[in-house]
C-alpha cells in the first residue's frame, strides 16, 4: 500500500540556483534519450543505457545515479508512446520542459523528525529544511521510498515522497454493491443511495461560461486570467473527486466489495448530447478510481470492474436489452415486463448482478466459501 507525501523545500537562493541547474541538466538528458530512443526505434532500458550513459554523463555534469534516473524515466516514457502508437493513437517524441527529478533511496535521505533532508545535485549532496502539512503526518511511520524533486509555477521546490507499508489482507464479505457513475448525479449504489452534490454541477457550469468568454475576449490579460481559471477548475474537480470517493468508500464495512464499470476508453464509446459530452470530457475517471481503490484498500474495502455495455439499457428484472427501454436520461421503463425505475438505479444494479455473474464464472469455489463465512 502507497501514499504520496508532499514536502515543500526550503532552499536558500544558493541551493535554489544549484536545484534549478539539477533540474535543467536532468531535463536536457531525459529529452536526449526519448530523441534517440525515438529516432532509432528502441525502448529497452539497457541499449539505451550503452548508447548514452556515458555521452550524458560528460555532457550535463549529472551524477551516476542521476542520468540513470533521467534514462529509466525517459525508457518509461517511450515504451508508454510506443503502446499508444501500436493502438493507433497520434503520438510524438516524448518531450518535457522542466522534468522532474525521480530519485531512489541511494540518492536522498530525509530525517522527518528534525525536518531536514539531503538530496543529490551537480554540487553533490545538499542539505535543506522543509515543511509538511498535519495532514501526512499520519503517514511519517511508514517507509519512504522513491522521491520527485519539482518546482511549481509560483517558484516553490517540492519533494512528492512516496510512503509504503505491507497492505493488510482483506477478506471478502457477501456484502457487493453496484456503483453507476453519471453526468447528472455523480454517482448511485445498488442499494439506492446518491452521492455528489447539485453545486457541483453549478460551479462547472459557471466556470464553462468564464472560459467561453475569456477564450472569445484573446486579450493578455484574459489568457492569464484563462490560466487561473483553468488550475482553479482542475483543483476543484480533484476535491469533488475526493469527497465522492471517500464517501463511497465509508458507506461499506471492512470486507465489502465496490463494483465500477470499466471505463477505460467511455469517450470514444459513449454517445451523448453537446452538454453531456463537456463533462464527460473534463472528468478523470483514471483520478477517481485511483482515489477510490486506495481509500477503499485503506478500510479493507475490495474493489472490482464489470463491462460497461448494456448496463443501462438491460432490465434489471427480467434481463431484457432494448435502447427504447431508457425513454430519457432519468427514466427506465422495460419494454417487455414493464418494470419501471429510476435509470441510474437500474444500471447499480445491473453491474452488481454483472459482477456476481462474473466471479461466480471465474471461481465458483471461492465464491461459495466468501458467501458462507
Amino acid at each position: 500500500m502507497q501514499r504520496t507525501i508532499r514536502i515543500q523545500l526550503q532552499p536558500d537562493l544558493e541551493t535554489a540556483s544549484v536545484l534549478s541547474q539539477t533540474t535543467e541538466q536532468y531535463t536536457l538528458s531525459f529529452n536526449a534519450v526519448c530523441k534517440y530512443g525515438w529516432e532509432n526505434d528502441l525502448a529497452n532500458g539497457v541499449e539505451l543505457h550503452k548508447a548514452t550513459y556515458y555521452e550524458h554523463r560528460a555532457m550535463t555534469g549529472l551524477p551516476s545515479q542521476l542520468v540513470c534516473a533521467a534514462r529509466v524515466k525517459a525508457t518509461e516514457a517511450l515504451k508508454s508512446a510506443k503502446a499508444l502508437k501500436k493502438k493507433g493513437k497520434k503520438v510524438g517524441c516524448p518531450t518535457s520542459r522542466r522534468c522532474p527529478i525521480r530519485y531512489d533511496m541511494r540518492s536522498y535521505t530525509v530525517w522527518f523528525d528534525r525536518s531536514e533532508l539531503t538530496i543529490l545535485s551537480l554540487n553533490g549532496r545538499v542539505k535543506l529544511p522543509f515543511e509538511i502539512a498535519e495532514y501526512y503526518r499520519q503517514y511519517l511511520s511508514w517507509k519512504n521510498t522513491s522521491a520527485d524533486l519539482l518546482q511549481d509555477r509560483k517558484g516553490r521546490w517540492w519533494l512528492h515522497v512516496v510512503m509504503e507499508i505491507e497492505t493488510p489482507l482483506a477478506s471478502v464479505s457477501d456484502e457487493f454493491v453496484g456503483v453507476d457513475l453519471g453526468i447528472a448525479t455523480p454517482a448511485v449504489d445498488s442499494r439506492g443511495n446518491k452521492y455528489g452534490s447539485d453545486h457541483w454541477k453549478g460551479v462547472e457550469d459557471r466556470t464553462f461560461e468564464l472560459r467561453r468568454r475569456l477564450q472569445s475576449k484573446g486579450t493578455k490579460s484574459a489568457k492569464r486570467h484563462l490560466r487561473k481559471v483553468s488550475g482553479r477548475q482542475k483543483r476543484f474537480r480533484k476535491d469533488c473527486d475526493h469527497v465522492l470517493s471517500k464517501r463511497l468508500a465509508r458507506s461499506v464495512s471492512s470486507g465489502a466489495t465496490l463494483v465500477f464499470e470499466d471505463l477505460t476508453n467511455i469517450r470514444g464509446r459513449a454517445k451523448m448530447r453537446k452538454a453531456q459530452r463537456r463533462r464527460l470530457h473534463g472528468w478523470s475517471f483514471f483520478q477517481f478510481q485511483a482515489f477510490v481503490t486506495y481509500k477503499a484498500e485503506a478500510r479493507g474495502v475490495n474493489v472490482g470492474f464489470v463491462d460497461p455495455r448494456y448496463t443501462s439499457q438491460k432490465c434489471s428484472q427480467c434481463g431484457h436489452i432494448e435502447r427504447k427501454n431508457r425513454p430519457s436520461q432519468a427514466e427506465f421503463r422495460c419494454k417487455k415486463c414493464g418494470f419501471e425505475c429510476h435509470a441510474d438505479d437500474n444500471a447499480a444494479i445491473n453491474i452488481r448482478e454483472d459482477f456476481l455473474k462474473l466471479r461466480a464464472a471465474v471461481n465458483p469455489p471461492i465464491a461459495l466459501r466468501s458467501l458462507d463465512g
